[in-house]
């Protein structure tokens, strides 16, 4: 059996949607004949725990740990923050907080490039350049972000000569926060610098969207394949209608960049008017908000219609879905947007409800809804053609037809998409 290494911040048992992509990947490359040795920090800053995950390991599986160094710990003694609590961009650069948060912001962007995994990128080199002579592997595999991950597998490309691919679960310079990272001219360009490298340097890319395989082969990249994020529950059946609330769920973090303040509006307008639709209606929102999504139910006095849960396990999120009545989906107000196609967008389509969609009508996630009747897209300003829209699936709701039509998701499942990776496999390694 052909092995690969796969390199990666996130594993079991830290929780949220950067652990999917590799950990479901892992479960199924046995079954095309690969297997996976995972390299993993044993102490990350760990977004969320869920202990859940770790009955998806597949068993006997080898994941090599080896501990790494973070600052974090800095900005949390300077701010105050917790041990435990949870650090990022968004929190940093939060125009409600300190002007420590600003100052620490400016640091982390420029003097920890590509990001503060960076120290783990030597010893780890060393490291595993040491276990390999012993261990030998067919292909290295490195996902980011953070992007770091991606150095690792560089150094050890031009230190062994194995192949290595380079999976990007999100864009670098691209990316939707870049632009708030406080970077001076030196820094951006180093982090250029350091993405044109790794896309020239990795003998093949992989991405989770046409969007972003299309903003790669731009920059003169022709080694880029996409294999997109999926599902891995036997898809719920479609045609029932959900009893109960009117509950429209959002699954995941709202950050400030994804808060539907024209929804919140229409929501309000349509209790306001209409005294069925206030009665029944239910917003169950799991995930952590920014402080402007919260400001804006408040504004419009919708907390009294909002559930709100900063985290589930994963094991309990398919069955979360199948209940509710929409499932809300919400991509960046950004200018990258096209190409966001995330882990819980397919866990949607699995779960067969109607999926409302906000974001750019004419990208990849809109795309998908339409050949697959999943649901619609509109823009985040769309009030008119939201307002109807919302009224019609309650009026759906009310009449007990309301009901999921997802056709053409298979190929999205997850043991089918590890088939497409190890095609790629064997294809890089010959």
């Amino acid at each position: 059996m052909r092995k690969a290494l796969i390199i990666t911040y996130y594993w079991p048992p830290s929780g949220g949607s950067s652990v999917l992509r590799w950990l479901k990947f892992s479960k199924y490359l046995r079954d095309f004949g690969w297997e996976p040795v995972i390299y993993t920090p044993s102490n990350p800053e760990s977004q969320e725990i869920d202990q859940s995950l770790l009955h998806e390991i597949p068993p006997g599986i080898e994941v090599i740990k080896s501990p790494i160094w973070e600052p974090y710990g800095i900005y949390k003694l300077l701010s105050g923050k917790k041990k435990k609590d949870r650090l990022g961009v968004a929190l940093m650069n939060d125009s409600k907080s300190k002007f420590t948060g600003r100052v620490m912001l400016w640091v982390r962007s420029n003097l920890f490039i590509p990001d503060p995994r960076r120290f783990w990128v030597r010893p780890s080199i060393e490291f595993l350049v040491f276990w390999i002579r012993k261990n030998p592997v067919d292909v290295i595999i490195t996902t980011g972000p953070p992007h770091s991950m991606h150095l690792i597998g560089m150094g050890l490309h031009k230190r062994l000569g194995i192949k290595w691919v380079a999976d990007f679960r999100d864009p670098w310079t691209n990316i939707d926060f870049y632009k708030e990272l406080l970077l001076t001219r030196i820094a951006d360009r180093y982090h250029h610098q350091l993405e044109r490298k790794v896309l020239q340097e990795a003998d093949h890319i992989i991405t989770v969207s046409p969007g972003m395989t299309r903003e790669f082969e731009s920059l003169g990249i022709n080694k880029v394949t996409t294999i997109t994020n999926g599902y891995d529950h036997e898809p719920a059946e479609s045609g029932s209608a959900v009893p109960g609330k009117f509950s429209i769920l959002h699954l995941g973090s709202l950050p400030k960049s994804r808060n539907p303040i024209r929804l919140w509006e229409v929501l309000s307008s349509l209790a306001a008017e209409n005294q069925s639709f206030s009665s029944m209606l239910e917003v169950r929102l799991v995930g952590r908000m920014d402080i402007t999504v919260k400001e804006s139910i408040a504004q419009l006095d919708l907390q009294r219609y909002v559930v709100q849960q900063e985290y589930i396990p994963h094991e309990q999120t398919f069955d979360l879905l199948t209940k509710s009545s929409v499932l809300l989906l919400c991509i960046n107000n950004t200018p990258n947007a096209d190409g966001i196609l995330t882990n819980k967008f397919f866990e949607y389509l699995s779960a067969r409800r109607p999926i409302l969609a906000i974001g750019p009508v004419n990208g990849d996630a809109s795309v998908i809804l339409g050949e697959s009747g999943a649901g619609k897209m509109f823009e985040y300003d769309d009030s008119i053609l939201l307002k109807e829209h919302v009224l019609s699936l309650f009026e759906l709701y009310s009449q007990q037809k309301l009901t999921g039509k997802n056709q053409s998701i298979e190929k999205f499942s997850r043991k089918n998409l590890t088939r497409q990776l190890t095609d790629l496999l064997n294809k890089i390694i010959l």
